[in-house]
């Protein structure tokens, strides 16, 4: 998974590719620590996905863009373009984050 840090970062990478998942996370967020191993196995799983993730530490500014307020926060844009109804706050199973992904809303 590609650590981002800027805002610059995050409009090169959405030029590349079509298809971002962005993880909003903290080292010291207890449910981030349980979704990120989800979200690796996923990566390898769903390379079509370039999966990122984001320490709101680190990145104030891209969490301010966002309006980040609660983490782990899940951002999945497809077409360049954020998805509608494409964010997920709070910890879940990869069952259902697949079922997330692959919904059209």
């Amino acid at each position: 998974m590609k650590e981002l840090t800027t805002i610059e970062e995050l409009d090169n990478i959405r030029k590349e590719h079509a298809n971002v998942l962005l993880d909003f996370w903290a080292p010291w967020c207890g449910p981030c620590k349980m979704v990120t191993p989800v979200l690796e196995g996923l990566s390898e799983e769903m390379p079509e996905i370039l999966f990122c993730k984001v320490n709101i530490d680190e990145a104030q500014d891209l969490a301010t863009k966002f309006g980040i307020r609660s983490i782990p926060t899940l951002m999945h844009f497809t077409n360049k373009e954020e998805v509608s109804g494409k964010i997920k706050i709070g910890f879940s199973p990869k069952p259902k984050l697949i079922e997330w992904l692959n919904s059209k809303n």
